[in-house]
């Protein structure tokens, strides 16, 4: 079976890649497991959050992503993200330009986060037609400790941030630019194009995470809304229904989509922030998400039955939302801008 692009699916995951994990070491609190964001250890006396993440499906902006989406998943524990390092490889050809714009990226929204670039490596790489930036991100838990994906439970709320698509969105304004700029005018792509820097959920996680009685948290990056559900419910073991009316999609989100023809919620949502907590901290949560300029609101909540996975449409129908087998994102990438038509 040959995989598709992207995360490997989770079966092949769980069956290869968490089969071989190295040694069995007291230290490690929580490791490799299906929906998790980050890696728990301790060192020494103090509880560490590690996580790392590839830059595979962008061109434009690769080192500002890299920073934002690799910190993202430190902060989705609820702890901040304080050091990073990254591995740059380059395509045969590069020179200082690429290199410097890539580091230049990654420094500004280092500084912006707060956190430290302290190591890496970069290299000259055969094979490539574009570049690659994979990161690498820590943080120390605090004395409230830390939350993970897989401690929801059944009558939790579900709370997202900003809306759907917000990564994908960005990218295929700066990436496929020119068709989607003659289909819409560039007053569109130039407003899509800011989605790129609205990746960070370090200060929605931080909030949330401060303010209420928060369960889980879940950064929805590959596979969209749909594909952050769907990892959360798998690694806490329940279901979930939530409702189309209250996921918000932005304009250009949906008017890109329907050019390229792919779907909101499987489209990779960096930016988005999903949270499952109690219910009487629910109102609390989003109204301090709301207060600082984030916007959030409650989409839907988390079932006891593990196979229920329902999205509730605004006529009220009820239809499965599944894992999606692969980002939507992969499909607009290799359309020819020829063959696309508006709807």
């Amino acid at each position: 079976m040959k995989f598709p692009l992207g995360k490997i699916p989770p079966k092949p995951l769980m069956e290869i890649v968490f089969r071989y994990v190295g040694a069995h070491r007291s230290d490690v609190v929580l490791g490799p497991s299906h929906g998790e964001d980050a890696a728990i250890v301790k060192a020494g006396k103090q509880l560490l959050a590690l996580s790392c993440d590839p830059i595979s499906g962008a061109l434009n902006r690769i080192g500002s992503l890299s920073v934002r989406v690799t910190t993202n998943d430190i902060a989705t524990r609820g702890v901040r993200p304080t050091w990073f390092l990254s591995c740059i490889m380059l395509p045969e050809g590069s020179g200082r330009t690429v290199l410097r714009a890539i580091c230049k990226q990654m420094n500004e929204a280092a500084k912006e986060i707060g956190v430290a670039i302290v190591g890496g490596h970069s290299e000259v790489t055969p094979g490539l037609n574009h570049p690659l930036v994979v990161g690498f991100a820590a943080g120390p838990v605090g004395r409230r400790g830390y939350v993970t994906c897989s401690d929801a439970r059944p009558g939790g709320k579900i709370i997202l941030t900003k809306g759907a698509g917000i990564e994908g969105t960005g990218i295929l304004a700066l990436d496929r630019a020119k068709p989607l700029a003659k289909a819409f005018g560039t007053g569109l792509v130039k407003k899509a194009r800011r989605f790129s820097e609205m990746t960070s959920v370090v200060k929605d996680a931080m909030i949330a995470f401060n303010y209420g009685s928060v369960q889980a948290m879940h950064d929805p990056t590959e596979g969209g809304v749909a594909g952050g559900l769907n990892e959360l419910a798998n690694a806490s073991k329940t279901g979930f229904r939530v409702y189309e009316e209250s996921i918000k999609i932005a304009p250009e989100t949906i008017e890109i989509c329907r050019f390229f023809k792919i779907d909101p919620l499987r489209l990779v949502s960096s930016g988005s922030l999903l949270v499952v907590a109690a219910e009487k901290s629910t109102e609390k949560i989003v109204s301090q998400l709301n207060r600082r300029n984030i916007s959030a609101a409650v989409i839907g909540e988390v079932l006891s039955n593990s196979t229920k996975r329902i999205l509730v449409k605004r006529k009220g129908e009820e239809k499965k939302l599944p894992l999606p087998y692969a980002d939507d994102l992969w499909i607009a990438l290799r359309r020819k801008p020829s063959n696309l038509r508006q709807n």
